[in-house]
């Protein structure tokens, strides 16, 4: 009961409404306000106080949770790793949704054929490794760079690279520019390429990309700086760039995984040097040691192995 009410009050402080930590956790929002007020019953003190629409922590509350959380987080894990894993157990996995949507769709189609139990859901990155940490997810397949100590079994499945769709500086500046076969065969551009090739002019080029401040993208600041290029638009969703892609509105900034997806765009878009994002496999220490996730792990990485060799 504890436990549970310790969640809660954790859920609630990131996601901010009694209904979203419901949406969460499977349950009703009577049942959500239930444990919160169990919770403060056991500790004697206020935890939670209404805000607008959403609901406030008390400083009694925040105080709590930065001395618990951690710990709150290992013993899920640990919880988690104690579970019993049939082959009926729903078994999670939290995924980047571009990935599932550029790399995993079809083998994710054709692996629940075997393991029809599979659980998956869609989050950043950052939410991906607080649902392994916390045995809310037994798998995680993430995309961007992992922040240092994350605690968990981290493997690079590949670098992928990104690339400018609708990108039409060559006709509207073509005193700039020379032409380069790289570019018509699609291959990323040599630092020799840059110097035939200049993409830093006399001017800024303006794109459409990401969300630069999420943590996992952050580090695609400078490179896309020193290539000339700064976000006119920042957006949090891979599927209105896409669509921004489509409607010609460019140049965007999207992972190689998400070119298809684009159309005809997709197939003229220009590969940027030197510019990828990891994409990793986590999991806690011991998860491999279940012999249905290890079957998991390996067919991810062959397809991923497969994905690489073209």
């Amino acid at each position: 009961m504890l436990l549970e009410g310790l969640e809660t009050l954790c859920l609630l402080a990131s996601e901010g409404t009694m209904a979203k930590v419901a949406s969460r956790l499977y349950i009703s929002q009577s049942a959500v306000s239930k444990r919160i007020t169990q919770l403060e019953q056991r500790l004697g003190k206020r935890l939670i106080e209404p805000d607008g629409r959403q609901t406030r922590l008390t400083p009694q509350a925040r105080e709590l949770l930065a001395r618990v959380a951690p710990s709150l987080a290992e013993m899920k894990g640990v919880l988690a790793d104690s579970q019993t894993l049939t082959d009926q157990t729903p078994l999670p996995v939290a995924c980047s949704e571009t990935l599932l949507a550029g790399y995993l769709a079809r083998f994710m189609h054709d692996y629940l054929e075997q393991d029809p139990h599979l659980a998956l859901s869609t989050h950043h990155t950052p939410v991906i490794l607080t649902r392994v940490r916390g045995g809310d997810a037994l798998l995680g397949i993430c995309a961007g760079r992992l922040p240092p100590g994350h605690g968990l079994c981290a493997e690079l499945l590949l670098e992928e690279p990104f690339y400018l769709v609708g990108d039409d500086q060559e006709a509207a500046q073509p005193d700039h520019r020379v032409a380069s076969p790289d570019r018509a065969s699609g291959k990323p551009l040599t630092q020799r390429d840059l110097g035939e090739e200049t993409l830093v002019q006399d001017k800024v080029r303006k794109i459409l990309t990401m969300d630069l401040e999420n943590p996992s993208n952050r580090y695609l600041r400078d490179p896309l700086a020193a290539l000339g290029l700064v976000p006119a638009m920042e957006l949090d969703s891979y599927l209105a760039l896409i669509e921004l892609a489509k409607a010609g509105i460019g140049p965007v900034l999207l992972p190689a995984g998400l070119l298809a997806l684009v159309g005809d765009q997709g197939k003229r878009a220009r590969a940027l040097p030197g510019l990828a994002r990891p994409l990793h496999l986590v999991y806690r220490p011991s998860s491999l040691k279940r012999a249905r996730i290890q079957r998991l792990v390996e067919g991810i990485r062959a397809h991923f192995a497969r994905v690489s060799q073209g």
